[in-house]
């Protein structure tokens, strides 16, 4: 399990009493993720999520609830921060920040199929296009800079081989994202188990406290990273093709884009392998008991470096 500050029914019901949700029924924990606390929470009006963040601070939050209040009003199915009686989203529930969003339908999938990578990848262009309206920024705390520290604060635990790869990559990346690319809010860590299908179609996307600005196509080739690998860790053509066709439809991408594609899916691979890398072998005290195997992304990237002109539309 993640990360986990314990909280009782009567706490809950204690910080509940600022809101118009109702009186608590159940609260039952959420044995996922890495970075926060969730419970669902059920009250009387209705099914809840309640976060306590673990890493992020009062000051950083306001720009990921008030983003997913934009992209909620805008239809994108995301939680919805629900305001207590200050008017705030943000409280504070055991010395933690806290908030209440609401629940959504559906559940993430372990094996997607073409259809569902197709709604993903039409759901991603839909929420680029309603974020493009968001009137904050947030520089991306895991760019170039991050990837170069955390790099070499992993490298003593890695064989002369890797840490040889690792430094090319780092550096042959230190420069992106190019100047000419479209930018907005990228949601980036839209992983499988951050979107949950109802059916066919997207019933939620969930998870946005890695969201950022950044290149929008490096937020595609994150999504295509997960959703469309096979089991090699190369890319599944048709998987990829309904994914990038499907989001092509709502927001075309550019020339410019494609011009980076195969770079941008070794930078999104590079991320996620140094992030790995850095959970695996520095955890904080308790992160987690589970963390990712960083050789998943270390093949990925491998794989990207070897084949120069991947699957595109």
């Amino acid at each position: 399990m993640a990360v986990f500050t314990r909280v009782t029914e009567s706490d809950v019901s204690a910080w509940l009493s600022d809101y118009s949700l109702g009186s608590l029924l159940e609260l039952q924990g959420i044995p996922a993720g890495i970075e926060n606390t969730n419970y669902f929470v059920t009250t009387s009006n209705g099914r809840f999520v309640l976060t306590l963040f673990e890493k992020l601070t009062s000051a950083e939050l306001p720009f990921f609830l008030n983003l997913m209040s934009h992209l909620a009003r805008h239809g994108i199915p995301c939680p919805a921060p629900v305001a207590n009686g200050k008017n705030d989203f943000l409280g504070e529930l055991n010395g933690k920040p806290a908030c209440i969003v609401s629940r959504l339908s559906g559940k993430s999938v372990t094996q997607p199929s073409v259809a569902n990578c197709a709604a993903v990848g039409a759901m991603l262009g839909q929420m680029h296009s309603a974020s493009l309206s968001f009137g904050s920024e947030m520089v991306n705390p895991r760019g170039s800079a991050w990837r170069s520290n955390a790099a070499q604060q992993v490298r003593a635990f890695i064989s002369a081989e890797e840490a040889a790869l690792l430094d090319r990559e780092v550096t042959l990346h230190a420069h992106y994202p190019a100047a000419d690319l479209p930018r907005g809010v990228i949601h980036a860590d839209l992983f499988r188990d951050n979107v949950l299908m109802d059916g066919e179609r997207v019933g939620g996307l969930i998870d946005f406290y890695f969201a950022c600005t950044d290149a929008l196509i490096y937020d595609v080739a994150i999504t295509v990273n997960d959703w469309c690998m096979a089991a090699d860790g190369t890319l599944d053509a048709e998987r990829t093709r309904a994914l990038l066709n499907a989001y092509h439809a709502v927001r075309p991408f550019t020339a410019a884009e494609a011009a980076v594609w195969a770079m941008t899916l070794r930078v999104a691979a590079l991320r996620f392998w140094i992030s790995r890398l850095y959970d695996l072998n520095l955890p904080r005290d308790g992160e987690m008991v589970n963390p990712h195997d960083p050789k998943h992304f270390k093949r990925i990237l491998q794989n990207h470096i070897a084949t120069p002109q991947p699957v595109w539309l």
